[in-house]
């Protein structure tokens, strides 16, 4: 023992709460999204992960929804999820474990106040995208920097911050969205829409690559991308384009 302080729970320790009750309407909408995802074929080398964050009187930093080790999005049923603290990741309802990704959604949701949704997946294209030589994901599209609202971050390789969360503050206040090469992307919103929304348009994009790569290479081409400097002015005014304000007049 070297003298510091002991960690007050382990990861995954088995503490349910009384007082932490199961929202089956949260629930029902996880469930819901993540066979959303899974309809449209987003869900790939099964598992994945999504979590979410709401808040609750005895736990400063909310409590999260999550699915459980062993189940992928496309099977986990609403009576399998399991909530957990953010802190420590202990067991505060439900009878199984996180996965080791979970770790990674606590410290994002930790870190990130206006986070409140977190999706993890293992997709194929993105995969592939990077390992056949492309350095980023570029735009194609307006929609992409509206939702997104930040830049990319891009992970090498080598680094799995789901196993070492250490590095995810460095990074995570200028991103809603970190592609991990070799593994897949992970996802933010502050609410689960939101990261749904911004996961599709993250793989339309991705897709929108892989073909404007093909054609324009069949056809002697460079395909055409939008600047830096465009997708940074709509990203600044994305709020006003994806969700304007409902008007309401005097005495309507």
């Amino acid at each position: 023992m070297d003298g510091s302080p002991q960690p007050r729970y382990q990861v995954n320790e088995y503490t349910p709460d009384p007082a932490v009750v199961f929202d089956a309407a949260l629930g029902a909408s996880f469930v819901k999204y993540a066979r959303m995802m899974a309809n449209r074929g987003l869900v790939q080398s099964t598992l994945g992960g999504m979590a979410v964050r709401v808040p609750h009187p005895d736990y400063p930093d909310g409590i999260v929804y999550a699915k459980p080790q062993g189940l992928s999005l496309e099977e986990v049923e609403v009576d399998e999820l399991v909530i957990t603290d953010i802190p420590h990741g202990r067991i505060l309802h439900g009878s199984r474990a996180t996965t080791v990704g979970h770790q990674m959604n606590r410290e994002i949701l930790r870190l990130r106040p206006d986070v409140n949704a977190v999706i993890h997946l293992h997709h194929d294209e993105t995969i592939a995208f990077l390992a056949a030589g492309f350095a980023e994901i570029r735009s194609t599209s307006l929609t992409f920097s509206y939702l997104m609202q930040k830049p990319a971050a891009y992970l090498p390789a080598h680094l799995n911050v789901e196993e070492d969360v250490a590095p995810i503050k460095t990074f995570i206040q200028d991103t809603n969205c970190i592609i991990m090469r070799r593994h897949g992307f992970t996802v933010l919103g502050r609410t689960i829409p939101e990261a749904y929304h911004r996961t599709c348009v993250l793989c339309a994009e991705v897709k929108r690559n892989i073909i404007v790569e093909t054609l324009a290479a069949a056809h002697g081409r460079q395909g055409e991308y939008l600047s830096p400097e465009d997708m940074a002015w709509m990203m600044q005014r994305g709020d006003g384009v994806v969700y304007p304000a409902l008007i309401r007049k005097p005495g309507s």
